[in-house]
């Protein structure tokens, strides 16, 4: 540092995880407006804010690999789920499911309206919702994908059928609008309605524009339970036809009969890495959370209601207690509370866990932030992880934990300058006590703000800070 330069934000007694895997060291850390300074023994330094990090973690922003924040970046500025726990960039238009491009006025069915209501969805060009998060920028990052539902839904007159070479070609157009205006690539979610009837052609030939754009294919597979082999391998060669990267959103595998499978699955994953690009998120859970849906109720071993639009009084109740008060058969009950989200037991733990360990997962929220009563997962996630599976278990190691979350993530979704703590990097940055930070939300208490965060640093400027949100908003759209 130039004698009387003086830094804007100094960090200093801390020890710094880097987000790369590498063991952690006692430095200091300096910010000049959204970039990272300087890292090391900085000792006399001057700064027009001083952050004493002693006995306290400093480490890159955590990265969401897999957020449906679409709304909530407009809604909720503050992003208050994700910054209370130290996540400075989300991944935003997951599993098919984006706020753009759709047309006002077109249907909104399930699981769209996981994102909001009619008047939510009034972005015709992907350009326009990422020029609405440049007009009024959120606390945290966004980077974008877009949704093959919202294409679908745009393009098609029937979405129960496969589509015809004119939607196709109808589909790439936007889609191609879409990288034009930065997003990281394109998402399916290929076990939802508006999405079950596009054949592997169809979602090849339009996954090849991100390809050719150096976008990747990101997707909730067709299925998760008793197929999830082949879902991969579908996965898979789409990848390959499309010249895509491929990530497997929220790995997971369902179903009582399929505990235990993750074995083959990551060794399926391990087989194909050694000739192509396959990433994949995991969430620290054995529950996950959608719409409410007749055939996932029938799967699941316990399923609790998140919203429902005609019933919202039952929010937060067992679908079981839910009818036995209805005085309805499980389906009927179902059908009644329509449209409604629920929560669904179907994970064994011993799969999370070696999903978790496995070196390539990164990790992923799949919070829903408009649920009435959503997944404690939208709240909890990255403490739980450092908490519980590091900290707690010793499933791996800080280090590694943070690199999950960090470093990994920036990597595959091709963000340049974020994820690590170095000089010049961006300072996206969280300080974090290890040996308290928790997660506290819960199945019964799902928005309980985590334990252990004490700062949170979004390009050069603290969004949170004490148990609160300062009210900067200096998040950006992160374009590829």
């Amino acid at each position: 540092m130039a004698v009387g330069e003086q830094y804007d934000v100094l960090f200093t007694g801390g020890t710094v995880i880097d987000g790369t895997g590498a063991p952690r060291v006692r430095a200091d850390v300096a910010v000049s407006g959204d970039r990272i300074a300087a890292v090391g023994d900085l000792a006399g330094a001057q700064a027009a804010r001083t952050i004493d990090a002693t006995g306290r973690i400093v480490s890159p922003g955590f990265i969401d690999a897999h957020t449906h924040d679409d709304n909530l970046l407009l809604v909720d500025p503050d992003v208050s789920p994700k910054t209370s726990q130290g996540v400075t960039t989300v991944i935003a238009g997951n599993c098919g499911v984006s706020l753009a491009p759709l047309a006002p006025g077109r249907p909104i069915p399930p699981p769209l309206d996981l994102l909001g209501g009619p008047a939510d969805f009034r972005f015709p060009r992907f350009a326009d919702y990422v020029a609405a998060l440049d007009e009024a920028p959120p606390a945290a990052n966004a980077g974008l994908l877009v949704g093959h539902s919202a294409l679908r839904l745009d393009t098609m007159e029937d979405v129960d059928l496969p589509a015809a070479a004119d939607e196709i070609d109808a589909m790439r157009e936007r889609l191609a609008e879409g990288m034009e205006a930065g997003a990281l690539g394109f998402s399916t979610g290929l076990i939802y309605g508006p999405n079950q009837a596009a054949t592997t052609d169809e979602v090849a030939a339009v996954a090849e524009v991100a390809g050719a754009a150096g976008g990747l294919y990101v997707t909730h597979m067709r299925n998760e339970h008793d197929g999830v082999e082949e879902a991969m391998e579908e996965a898979f060669e789409i990848g390959r036809r499309a010249g895509a990267g491929v990530v497997i959103s929220h790995h997971k595998c369902a179903g009582r009969q399929n505990f235990g499978r993750s074995n083959d699955t990551l060794a399926l994953i391990e087989r194909t890495r050694e000739r192509q690009a396959v990433g994949l998120d995991v969430y620290p859970y054995t529950a996950g959370s959608t719409v409410l849906l007749p055939d996932m109720v029938e799967k699941a071993e316990r399923v609790i209601v998140t919203w429902s639009e005609p019933h919202p009084e039952h929010a937060g109740r067992d679908l079981e207690d839910v009818a036995a008060d209805l005085r309805l058969e499980l389906q009927a009950a179902v059908a009644a509370l329509q449209p409604a989200g629920g929560i669904y037991f179907m994970m064994d733990e011993a799969d999370v866990r070696r999903i978790i360990a496995y070196p390539h997962s990164m990790i992923g929220s799949d919070g829903l932030p408009h649920d009435r009563h959503p997944h404690p997962r939208l709240w909890g996630t990255f403490p739980r992880v450092l908490g519980h599976y590091a900290r707690e278990l010793g499933l791996l190691t800080l280090e590694d934990a943070v690199r999950r979350m960090t470093g990994l993530s920036a990597a595959q979704f091709g963000l340049t300058d974020r994820g690590e703590v170095r000089t010049g990097a961006y300072a996206d940055l969280v300080m974090f006590d290890a040996e308290t930070i928790a997660d506290r939300a819960t199945f019964d208490e799902p928005t309980r703000p985590a334990a252990g965060i004490d700062v949170v640093m979004v390009n050069g400027a603290v969004v949170y800070e004490e148990g609160r949100h300062t009210g900067n908003r200096p998040g950006r759209a992160l374009r590829r």
